[in-house]
Formats: C-alpha cells, structure tokens, sequence
C-alpha cells in the first residue's frame, strides 16, 4: 500500500469580537493525487458512501483483510465502506478477466457500467469472476466494497486474457521513435516511447536498406531502445522501424521510418595489375590497374608503384583517376619489373594493395 500524498490548503475567514478584525485559520479539505495505475482509496463510516470520507490514501493493490477490527481510524468495524477507483490507459484495450473476492459486498465498475454485483451480508467469502472486454484507450475501473457485520476482507483483480484464442486485438503502433548515429564509432542507436499494453510481450527492431522493400530483424527486446553497432560503414542509407508483440504474439504495425546515413569507412577491393599494349612507338605492354570492387564507380584515385630491383623498395610512379598508364622509362635494359597498386573511393578509403605481379618480357 502506497502512502497518500496530500496537499492540504488553509482558509483565512476574518470574523469581528468587539468591533476588532481577527484571522483565524479554517483547514480545506485534503486533496490526494494518485498516479496511475495505483488507484485512490477512500474510507467511509457508512455503506452508502455518503459524505466526506474519512480517509483518502493511494493502494497499489486491491488486496485487504481487516479481520473484525476497523480499516482505520474514525471508520467503526461494522457497516463501513471502502471505494477503489483508477483511470488508465489500455492501451489497444482488448479481452480481460475482472476477479473480485469479498466477504462483503462487492461491486465493479468500467466507465460507470457496472460488472459485478455481489452486494449482500455474507458469512464467508464470495470470489466472482467476469469477462470483460475494454476498448482501446482510457478507461476508470471503480471498485465498491461494504462491510456490514463480522470479517472483512477484500481482493480485486483485472489481467489481460492473453491467450490467442481469446486475443485477436494488435497491439498499438510504437510511437516517439527517433534514431541518433555515432560516426566516430559507426553506431545508431533508436529509442521509442513504452507501450501501454499490459499484455505487451516484446519489441522487434527491424532495418532495412534505403530502396530495399523487406526488412532485416535486428533484435527481439523488452526495453525501449536499442543499439545497432553492427551497421554497415559504407556510406550507405538505412530506415529502422519498431513493431509491438503482445502475450497471444499478435504483432502491431511497424513505427514511423527512421532513416540513417552512414560514414563510409569500408575500402574499396584491390584492383589487380594486367597488362595492355601501350602506343604504337613503346616497344613494349603498359602495366594497368584493374579493380573488380562492387563500387569501382565509386573509386576517385589509383596508385601505382614499381619495385627497384636493387634496393627493393617501392616508388610510386603513378597517382592519378586513370586505371592504366605506360611506364616508359623503367626498362632501359630490358629486364622484367614488377608492380604493384591501390585504390582509393570518393570517401578517402585507401583499398589494400594488389598482388604484386612481374612484367611480361620486353617487345
């Protein structure tokens, strides 16, 4: 049971003794807030709930039993009355199971319709349980309990059917969806609101290509947000989406796109050196790069470069957007030479170097 929290207000009434003005201090009437879904309770020292209550507190659970003495202070033991309301929200609503015990009278209301009517003095403990189906949004559950003579005990209960012969309603849409991206780590991170369903069983996070028409499953989570660190680092686009699955593994439709682009930090695949003839008065075959990179279009810059025979280390003898060049002063006497080359994309992104590869003899 959750402590009542009250906010008390003082009136000042000015009255006359003897023709002289005097304040005095008037106390208001105690006003409780219970947050949903806890619900506001409040005493009465009658069975007709008449009146100012005695007490107003907040109660987390419909779950009592006084025995034969008095709930509280200022309420006698017999014939009293305690009242249990809340208003929530259910969400997409659907099929539920309303239980109530009491040894009194018990009755339960949705929205002022009533739903149980046991209201009569009893000996031992009646239980009743009722099928209900709530529609979707807010919704005021209010529960009346009396006690005439002897014990009192009181519970009350209201839970989703979630068994999919019962269950045919989709969970609402996931709303509040935004999506933050870590270029420095390649990240993107979506976050959305929690449901309202208190049959919700999970979420499923999806990705897709931009321009793609399926999605990709990422995750099955019961929390609200949700990292992807294994996003793609190709400059590429992506939409994410969040869908809602409840206990009877209904499945609500998918969120408000999400769309992230990413850095490019994938390096293009490393060409390969063949070999071409160059113009007709070089007496011998051009090296040439070749690449067979899924995004060669996307490639900005090759280099080239030729191993000395003698010192065994590379020179770049050719940095450009051209894939072939003729490299006319390397073989004066016409020994073999070997070459090797990259490439770079439009982001920066250096590719490995090919294969190193020997010229073919001289012409």
């Amino acid at each position: 049971m959750n402590p009542a929290r009250r906010t008390t207000a003082t009136a000042l009434v000015l009255a006359a003794a003897g023709g002289v003005l005097y304040a005095t201090a008037v106390p208001a009437s105690a006003a409780v807030n219970c947050t949903s879904p806890v619900f506001k309770r409040q005493f009465f020292a009658n069975t007709t709930f008449s009146g100012t209550p005695k007490k107003t507190d907040c109660d987390s659970a419909i779950d009592q039993n006084w025995g034969k003495g008095a709930p509280v202070s200022g309420v006698p033991s017999n014939n009293f009355g305690v009242r249990w309301s809340v208003t929530r929200d259910f969400g997409s609503g659907g099929p539920f199971a309303f239980t109530a015990s009491a040894q009194d009278g018990m009755r339960v209301y949705l929205d002022g319709v009533r739903k149980i009517n046991v209201w009569k003095n009893v000996s031992a403990t009646v239980k009743k349980t009722v099928n209900v189906t709530i529609p979707a949004g807010k919704h005021t559950i209010r529960f009346d309990f009396v006690n005439w003579t002897g014990s009192a005990n009181v519970r009350f209960t209201y839970t989703p059917r979630t068994s999919a012969a019962y269950d045919k309603v989709k969970p609402l849409t996931p709303t509040g969806t935004a999506v933050s991206y870590n270029p420095a780590t390649g990240a993107a991170k979506l976050t959305w609101t929690r449901s309202k369903e208190m049959d919700l069983a999970n979420y499923r996070v999806y990705r897709r290509l931009k321009g793609a028409p399926y999605g990709k499953q990422l995750a099955t989570t019961t929390a609200t947000s949700y990292t992807d660190s294994a996003l793609p680092k190709t400059g590429a686009a992506y939409y994410y989406e969040v869908w809602a699955v409840d206990k009877a593994g209904n499945v609500s439709g998918g969120s408000s796109d999400k769309l992230v682009t990413t850095v490019d930090r994938t390096p293009p695949a490393a060409p390969f050196v063949e070999w071409d003839a160059c113009p007709a008065d070089q007496p011998y075959a051009a090296p040439e790069l070749v690449t067979t990179a899924k995004n060669a279009a996307d490639i900005a810059r090759y280099e080239m470069q030729r191993l000395d025979a003698t010192t065994k280390r590379w020179s770049t003898v050719y940095s450009g957007t051209k894939g072939a060049i003729c490299d006319t002063g390397y073989r004066a006497d016409g020994s073999k030479v070997t070459y090797r080359g990259r490439a770079r994309d439009a982001a920066g992104n250096w590719s490995a170097y090919s294969a190193a590869r020997r010229s073919p003899p001289p012409t």
